[in-house]
């Protein structure tokens, strides 16, 4: 019978996301066994790779699930409150995802030197593809003016990613409030909608 996990997954998950901010990808599975309090054969037998710790670690496991639900709904409610919930949904899941990120971009962008990055693909690019689709979709049903559903996909997905480093990655600026997510969105979709509406 095996002995009960005395350390659970969290804990473990939460050392690696600490050493990784710290130290970026090149982190050692060494240095975040000590920062749990474990041996580097425990990682390794809850987590098969360093990249594997890695993509738990920072959430990649479970990013995108707003794509799904975008997806789904093709056809259903109100296209700009859909789109709305996906952008608020994108933000949330992104937010915490993105400040992490910035640890394996400390390696550089070129796959060749930082391999983690053939690994993880582009997740951005994903969102647009998302939401293009979604898009495409109501296109065809009549419910958005015909379009260009990649340049308008990739323009919401321009002012999500700035408004997530604008207010949740930079350092805030002396004096000045972080921006409500919920504003944001509804201002950027006042934009726009009178450009989406058939």
């Amino acid at each position: 019978m095996a002995r009960p996990r005395t350390i659970p997954d969290e804990r473990l998950l939460e050392a690696a996301r600490e050493v990784f901010v710290e130290q970026g990808f090149s982190a050692t599975t060494a240095s975040i066994a000590r920062r749990a309090g474990v041996s580097e054969g425990t990682l390794f037998k809850r987590f098969a790779t360093k990249e594997e710790l890695f993509e738990a670690a920072i959430g990649l496991r479970t990013y995108s699930r707003w794509r799904q639900t975008l997806l789904a709904q093709v056809g259903q409610g109100e296209v700009r409150r859909n789109l709305e919930t996906a952008a608020l949904a994108q933000i949330g899941e992104a937010e915490p995802v993105v400040r992490l990120l910035t640890a394996v971009f400390s390696r550089g962008h070129d796959p060749e030197h930082n391999p983690i990055l053939r690994r993880l693909g582009n997740p951005v690019r994903g969102d647009a593809d998302a939401i293009a689709a979604y898009l495409r979709g109501e296109v065809g049903l009549g419910r958005v003016r015909p379009l260009d559903a990649d340049v308008t996909a990739l323009t919401v997905m321009g002012a999500l990613t700035h408004f997530i480093h604008r207010e949740h990655i930079l350092p805030p600026e002396p004096g000045r409030e972080v921006m409500d997510a919920g504003r944001f969105v509804r201002g950027l979709f006042d934009q726009l909608w009178p450009g989406l509406r058939p």
